[in-house]
């Protein structure tokens, strides 16, 4: 098979590791690719934007099957447009993919078909979600309707907190993404994602995992893309997870369906994991970044045939096999994200800290005068695997020591749960 993969994050390039793994792959490109997947893929310069470019592309290279890393094109139409000539697709619809692109749209979705999820209010204007706020108080959560890179969500624990999300979203901080809101009652519990591979009508489990979004130690400091994930997520038992397939992943896919946009690719599901059980906070459209990357590491089928049963309408045939062991990611991210991260600087060090059962994968990098350098906020994910998650964690944070890069920075407690509840039980 020839494949492209589209995007130039740190989940791509786990992808790309894994996709070049298969047996099935005849040749591999990536648009627009980074030093890391370069070394998995032929990188090309592909406006993914435009659509008939890339629709030309995989004409003129006879490419069998594209996968779309991250959610923006999706959400732009670009499946759409290659399914039109005849191109498959790992990835949905544009009419399907407003799962992630519109919070507001999701939980209509979860009101109309009883899916478990937070009370929420829409709101166009501010002064009207303001005065919601007012009545319900703190602590409360406002969330950007549209795509905001991860970062349009406040989880607001004073009133001013969130008055002040409210203006930051109409005020254009977010750009269109900001010119609805959502306000949600906050819920208590532990957060989890879960995740399946969809073809329209079956949903295949795929994995668990934990993310770390705030950028600080003990959870401090402000929401980012994710600064660490392990998996599998110790709090996704058997029995949470059949009801999670129950009550919201299945009704999901019935009702997208319904509505003339069946669900095809990856969905990810984050979960709170209430008193009353789970209950969805969000959807994303693709895999999680940084999840995807401890999935790629403890999964052992390939991912190739997986993704083509996707598009076929054949995942009601498969099984997902695990390693046995844990993987934890490590995001090594630039000085001043998630502000303004500091670009250019050099990294060293990385052929020395990846060894066997750790991966350092890219996520923010580029090549000037024959050095590794930053390019974006979040830089690196060191990946590794382990006996159990503390196992997995003290290698990631040995391979991240070896790491030179002044300008790095990282949290050194990603995986804390985890390790809690195993030494409970050691």
């Amino acid at each position: 098979m020839n494949v492209l993969l589209i995007g130039s994050g740190g989940r791509e390039h786990a992808l790309a590791w894994k996709i070049a793994a298969s047996p099935i792959l005849t040749k591999l490109y990536a648009a627009p690719g980074n030093p890391g997947i370069a070394r998995e893929a032929e990188c090309v310069a592909l406006p993914i934007d435009d659509h008939a470019a890339v629709a030309v592309f995989c004409e003129e290279k006879a490419i069998d099957l594209v996968v779309v890393g991250p959610e923006a094109p999706l959400v732009a139409g670009l499946a759409d447009r290659l399914e039109a000539n005849g191109i498959s697709v790992f990835g949905c619809s544009s009419k399907a993919a407003q799962l992630e692109g519109s919070k507001g749209f999701t939980k209509d979705l979860c009101a109309r078909y009883g899916i478990p999820t937070a009370a929420y209010r829409r709101f166009d204007e501010a002064e009207a979600a303001k005065a919601y706020i007012r009545a319900e108080g703190a602590p409360i959560v406002v969330k950007a309707d549209g795509l905001a890179a991860g970062k349009g969500v406040t989880v607001a624990t004073t009133l001013d907190e969130a008055l002040e999300a409210v203006d930051a979203c109409f005020d254009g901080a977010f750009g269109g993404a900001g010119a609805e809101v959502v306000v949600e009652e906050f819920l208590a519990g532990e957060e989890a994602s879960f995740f399946c591979l969809c073809d329209g009508k079956t949903a295949l489990p795929f994995g668990t995992a934990q993310d770390h979004k705030r950028v600080g130690d003990g959870d401090t400091g402000p929401n980012t893309g994710g600064m660490g994930a392990y998996s599998p997520a110790p709090v996704m038992t058997e029995a949470l997870i059949e009801r999670t397939m129950k009550e919201i992943v299945e009704p999901t896919l019935r009702g997208m369906a319904e509505m003339g946009a069946p669900f095809s690719g990856a969905l990810f599901a984050g979960l709170m994991i209430t008193a009353d059980g789970p209950k969805l906070i969000e959807y994303n459209v693709r895999f999680g970044d940084p999840e995807c990357q401890v999935l790629m590491m403890r999964l052992k089928d390939d991912i190739l045939v997986l993704m083509k049963a996707a598009t076929e309408g054949q995942l009601g045939h498969m099984s997902v096999r695990w390693r046995d062991e844990a993987a934890l990611t490590v995001v090594v991210a630039a000085e001043g994200y998630p502000g303004t991260p500091k670009k250019g600087s050099a990294i060293r060090g990385l052929e020395s800290a990846a060894s066997n059962g750790v991966e350092i994968f890219h996520a923010g990098t580029a090549v000037a005068a024959g050095n590794i350098v930053a390019n974006g906020g979040r830089v690196l994910n060191v990946t590794a695997l382990g006996r159990n998650v503390t196992d997995a964690k003290a290698r990631a944070y040995a391979a991240v020591d070896k790491i030179d890069w002044p300008e790095g920075f990282c949290r050194r407690d990603i995986g804390w749960q985890a390790v809690a509840r195993e030494a409970g039980t050691s």
